[in-house]
């Protein structure tokens, strides 16, 4: 019983070619009111996150109860990005 070792290359630069002959583009697949939505959301969380955050260091509350902060600052980060590119 033998075991043969091959691999298969596809060139993929064939594809990219046939898409600027035909001039496709990309279409935003989210509409400007979910942008916008998605804007506001991003913004909103980020402000109540760093009220939290100035919160917990004016009471001098331990470092650990900052780390779940990060996640709210994720979030925050998700939602503006997610409006900035369009998807």
């Amino acid at each position: 019983m033998t075991i043969s070792n091959s691999a298969f290359f596809v060139k993929s630069g064939s594809s990219n070619s046939q898409e600027a002959e035909t001039g496709e583009a990309c279409i935003a697949n989210i509409s400007p009111a979910e942008r916008q939505k998605r804007l506001k959301f991003g913004i909103q969380q980020f402000i109540i996150t760093l009220v939290i955050l100035g919160a917990l260091i004016l009471f001098h509350a331990n470092h650990l109860w900052r780390l779940p902060l990060l996640l709210m600052f994720w979030a925050s980060a998700v939602g503006y990005f997610q409006a900035k590119d369009k998807t």
